[in-house]
């Protein structure tokens, strides 16, 4: 060990991650320590790394934290995730960001500063590729001194910054292509009922908890777009159609365009979603290159509309991992089985049901006919605590039909997954 560069000791020291840990390895002797000090790239303060810090007042922690990051001088990486600490005084916050700006690459903050300050204006802007930010406010942006020539990924969560400042960010970051906005309070002016947001970098768009009437976003490499748990009455995408992953979860939305030119959507993700099947079908159906697509808790505007398995197959050629929740209202099945084109690329097939009935086992068993090269068939269930006599029956003749096919598809491997 003693013929080892001081140079790989601080990277074997910043794989470690934790503070505490790097601080524990760098007691090991004078070269170690040497190593902490000059070449220690990597440094997390995180509060499920070690219980002790749940323990300790936020004054001792900024003493803490202070005392460790000055006697580095090289660090790159600077995380500090303290979830059950209320907020640090600004000053110790802003003298860490000032001591690392000149070498910080990715900086990670979650902890509430009093009083507020504008985290990003002393932020090394110059060299910084990855920002997490969460629980602060973010006010004045000014994208003509401001400039982040280098930044690749922003994470922004709970915080606090204008529709304007948000749209000058973006402007301020040339070479963004990540992008992450989680429960933001976002001020508008009360003339303001849309967002506008674009980067001509943009290739990984993730919106969670957020609610608006009209967002549009333009950005023509955008390659990745989901929306969680979001409501909109309008939301709409411009881009030149590098779209490759669409995922929708949870959210209510009335009018959706991602869109006309979809060729090269690859993975089409919606869950706990209320569509209009004809409408998306179409913004959809020129995806020639689909592999995934994901239709789960999915409910339509019109009771009649039935998502047709033929369409499906003869559209998405190229299809291998098909995933389906049974729905049943009415006496029509929103998967129908009609036609008779195969789905002869899929190689897994995940099914499940929210409420089970006889007619469950029959659609499984004729989709399997339909995938004549599967080999994986996932069953996903929801079983309630007290059942009735007639559901236990159910139940029983689902679980014989499934081991009877389970004998006449021996090259597929079954799971179950219950809820």
């Amino acid at each position: 060990m003693e013929h080892l560069p001081v140079e790989v000791i601080g990277n074997i020291l910043s794989h470690l991650g934790s503070a505490r840990d790097v601080v524990i390895a760098s007691a090991t002797c004078k070269k170690w320590r040497e190593a902490w000090r000059n070449h220690l790239h990597t440094l997390s303060f995180n509060s499920s790394d070690w219980p002790i810090y749940h323990e300790l007042t936020p004054c001792r922690l900024e003493i803490l934290i202070t005392q460790t990051i000055f006697q580095t001088r090289a660090l790159k990486c600077l995380t500090i995730y303290m979830d059950d600490v209320d907020e640090f005084s600004a000053a110790p916050v802003i003298a860490w960001l000032m001591y690392t700006k000149d070498s910080l690459r990715q900086l990670r903050y979650n902890v509430r500063t009093t009083p507020n300050f504008n985290m990003i204006e002393k932020c090394g802007r110059q060299k910084l590729e990855t920002l997490a930010l969460a629980h602060n406010s973010i006010t004045g942006v000014e994208p003509s001194y401001q400039k982040f020539p280098c930044l690749k990924s922003l994470s922004l969560s709970f915080v606090s910054i204008s529709a304007l400042d948000l749209s000058l960010l973006l402007s301020a970051c040339p070479r963004l292509e990540t992008l992450s906005i989680v429960s933001p309070e976002i001020a508008m002016s009360d003339a303001q009922t849309s967002m506008e947001l674009s980067s001509s970098s943009l290739k990984h768009f993730y919106v969670e908890s957020f609610g608006l009437d009209k967002f549009i976003l333009e950005a023509d490499l955008l390659e990745n777009l989901h929306l969680k748990d979001c409501t909109f009455e309008v939301f709409e995408l411009v881009s030149k159609g590098n779209l490759k992953v669409l995922k929708i979860d949870d959210v209510s939305v009335i009018h959706l365009d991602i869109g006309e030119t979809t060729e090269n959507l690859e993975i089409v993700d919606v869950s706990n979603f209320t569509i209009t099947w004809p409408k998306f079908y179409h913004m959809i159906s020129k995806a020639s290159k689909l592999h995934r697509l994901r239709l789960w808790g999915v409910v339509f505007d019109d009771e009649d509309e039935v998502v047709d398995i033929e369409s499906i197959s003869v559209c998405f050629p190229l299809l291998t991992h098909l995933s389906l929740s049974y729905d049943l209202r009415e006496g029509v099945l929103h998967y129908g089985l009609q036609g008779l084109s195969l789905l002869v690329n899929v190689l897994v097939l995940e099914l499940g049901w929210t409420a089970i009935n006889d007619l469950f086992s029959v659609w499984v068993a004729g989709l399997l006919e339909r995938c004549p090269n599967l080999k994986k068939l996932i069953i996903y269930g929801v079983v309630s605590e007290v059942k009735s006599h007639e559901e236990c029956q159910i139940f029983a003749k689902f679980t014989e039909s499934i081991l009877q096919l389970g004998r006449k598809y021996m090259r597929v491997k079954v799971e179950f997954e219950y809820e």
